[in-house]
């Protein structure tokens, strides 16, 4: 997958994170924290939909309310 899609993807998943209400804080600001590590590291696709869901179980809705997963 390109980098461009990826940082796409990712953009997607920050602007989710913000409006879930079923996250607290905490876990926003964590995840989102590790989000921009990931676009500055370029990281693979199939890895940080891994992580993302390593942080919290609550990141399994807001993917699959993406479509990726």
């Amino acid at each position: 997958m390109s980098s461009h899609k990826n940082h796409s993807h990712l953009e997607q998943i920050k602007e989710a994170i913000d409006k879930a209400d079923h996250l607290n804080e905490n876990e926003k600001s964590e995840t989102i924290k590790r989000i921009d590590e990931w676009i500055v590291e370029d990281k693979a696709e199939g890895i940080f939909y891994e992580e993302l869901l390593n942080i919290t179980q609550g990141m399994k809705s807001i993917l699959k309310d993406l479509g990726f997963l």
